[in-house]
């Protein structure tokens, strides 16, 4: 029997769809992985009623099917279904590197992304890997067709979570279909600021390069309250905030000291709009861990 801790992560970053993510030191879930002559799973936990254990409509299922390995998967979600928080990569990524260990597969931290990211194709359509990858890896990640790198970094994070769901196939739904070349530009821009920051550990930065004209603005409108949580962390002193991944989460890059009251400031934001939520207080962490 193996067992794995993977983290939450944050995709996307504003400026990054599709490629960049981090991982975040909380919430996380538990994958633990035992041999058997064919795949089932059982899933407990937060948002576990809306998980399928089918291996067929699982994200793990395909990964124990990609690895040729067929084991008994218990999944203790420590990370909401629908939360813009990485749930279904946080069991793919937890499943791949727990099966890799079980079978002794041999394959590196690397090479399981594209695995795990055939798992993220379940639930998404497509095989993404910018959450499974800081899941695995850890850090910051920057996901491309040739691969993947990861930064260590350290930038003080808030992601407020509100009590409504944005499916990953709704909010991709919503993504514009062509951009103009002067949002092209400022996209560019912004993400290659972004990236500087991460690797200067500068929430000044980091927080800068999360504008983006493209992507964020179309996936805020399904988030009662973005706009007034957005304004209010900015004002109590976050660098910049955007949508996590597909949403309903919102992040915020700030210094560390400031944690505190921008997490009470989001919190307040969605209140106002009718919208219950928790805030994490995060760091970039560590990526999957065998226990």
């Amino acid at each position: 029997m193996v067992t794995v801790r993977a983290p939450a992560t944050s995709a996307n970053l504003g400026s990054g769809f599709d490629v960049f993510g981090v991982a975040l030191d909380r919430p996380a879930d538990i994958v633990r992985v035992s041999k058997a002559e064919q795949t089932t799973i059982t899933v407990t936990g937060v948002g576990s009623q809306f998980i399928p254990e089918d291996p067929a409509r699982n994200t793990v299922g395909a990964v124990a099917e990609e690895l040729d390995a067929p084991a008994h998967i218990e999944i203790n979600k420590g990370v909401r279904p629908a939360s813009g928080l990485g749930s279904s990569a946080a069991s793919a990524a937890g499943a791949a590197v727990a099966l890799n260990e079980l079978y002794d597969r041999g394959l590196s931290r690397s090479e399981l992304v594209p695995i795990a990211a055939e798992g993220e194709a379940v639930v998404s359509g497509a095989p993404h890997a910018d959450n499974v990858a800081p899941s695995i890896l850890g850090g910051f990640t920057i996901a491309t067709a040739d691969g993947v790198r990861s930064i260590e970094t350290d930038i003080p994070l808030v992601a407020c979570l509100p009590e409504i769901a944005v499916s990953t196939r709704d909010a991709r739904r919503v993504v514009p279909d062509t951009a103009s070349i002067p949002d092209l530009v400022t996209t560019v821009g912004n993400a290659a600021t972004l990236t500087t920051g991460m690797c200067r550990s500068d929430p000044v930065l980091v927080g800068k390069g999360m504008d983006d004209p493209l992507i964020t603005p179309a996936r805020a409108e399904l988030i009662t309250g973005y706009d007034t949580v957005r304004s209010y962390a900015l004002e109590t002193g976050a660098t910049g905030v955007t949508v996590s991944g597909a949403g309903p989460s919102v992040i915020a890059a700030c210094h560390g000291g400031d944690r505190r009251a921008i997490g009470s400031a989001m919190l307040d934001g969605f209140s106002e709009n009718g919208v219950d939520a928790r805030v994490y207080q995060v760091s970039v962490g560590n990526g999957a861990t065998i226990l």
